[in-house]
């Protein structure tokens, strides 16, 4: 049998850069991408669950590449409207991507698995890899601030990454089930190595890392463990990493995230920039700044050839 299979752990919009770039060089049926659902909630009664949306509309061809998230072509009549009457604009919902959460909230109430929604909707929208939640049960990532315990989504959108970061907590990880496919992959004889995608260590990876087993099976799963760092130059290509990892009295540097994960990988992915940084795993330099569609593509190469 054949050593073919990756699974590609992803959290966010870097997350889904590589994950496309990874649907091109390899085969559909051999790519299973592990979705974060820590950053999931509730709001104006819907379930949404951005990290799962911002890979599917990535792969669909449907992700919005001007604001980084949402859905291209999008249209905001629901929002202005929502505004008119007094409800909550903070977290903006596109009236495309709005029928999404709907549809999904719909599916959910009636008892369907978040994971065979999000199969469907990848089918229909001819996505050939397959995207599973880390886990069909509830896990919540909370941040812990100056204030006291904060949703992330209003740390992250609301409060847009303001409040000093003093801890992170993912309730409901301890109960929560690592989706079978996932744990099944991870001891698949086909494995040929897990790639940690470029995506925040804090809020993206470790709430999968979070849920009972995953550490294990990882740390068992004898192929090779990459992760691509989201820090270059000692800068975050997008979003929080840096100011988290300097609030957590962290190294801000592509080798303090390679230390924070540890022993879980064999090898890391460094850009050029970083490239006589000090690491304890096998380290491998490329091009990790993710512009166009060449690059994602020739940084899935790369990775796929550090760990062949």
């Amino acid at each position: 049998m054949s050593r073919d299979l990756i699974v590609a752990l992803s959290g966010g919009i870097g997350g889904a850069k590589l994950a496309l770039g990874l649907s091109h060089v390899v085969a559909p049926e051999n790519l299973l991408i592990i979705a974060n659902t820590g950053d999931d909630f509730e709001h104006l009664g819907l379930s949404i669950s951005p990290d799962i949306d911002t890979l599917a509309y990535t792969l669909a061809g449907l992700d919005n590449q001007v604001l980084g998230w949402g859905r291209r072509d999008e249209t905001w009549s629901f929002m202005e409207t929502l505004e008119t009457i007094g409800g909550p604009t903070w977290f903006r919902l596109g009236d495309r991507d709005l029928a999404l959460h709907v549809e999904r909230t719909r599916r959910l109430k009636a008892g369907e698995a978040l994971s065979s929604i999000t199969a469907d909707v990848a089918r229909r929208w001819g996505i050939g890899p397959r995207i599973v939640p880390m886990s069909d049960d509830p896990v919540r990532t909370k941040v812990l601030a100056e204030a006291g315990w904060l949703d992330f989504q209003d740390y992250f959108v609301g409060q847009q990454c303001r409040p000093v970061v003093r801890q992170l907590a993912f309730e409901g990880a301890a109960q929560a089930r690592a989706h079978p496919d996932m744990i099944a992959a991870l001891a698949s004889p086909r494995l040929k190595a897990v790639v940690i995608c470029p995506s925040n260590p804090f809020i993206s990876v470790e709430p999968i890392l979070a849920v009972p087993g995953v550490r294990a099976a990882l740390a068992g799963c004898g192929a090779p463990v990459i992760a691509v760092s989201p820090i270059i130059g000692g800068k975050a290509v997008k979003g929080p990493t840096a100011k988290m990892m300097a609030e957590l009295g962290l190294e801000v540097s592509a080798a303090g995230v390679a230390a924070r994960y540890g022993a879980l990988l064999t090898h890391y992915m460094l850009d050029h920039q970083d490239a006589g940084a000090t690491i304890a795993q096998t380290a491998s330099v490329a091009q990790t700044m993710m512009r166009t569609l060449d690059d994602k593509i020739a940084l899935a190469r790369a990775v796929l050839d550090a760990v062949a």
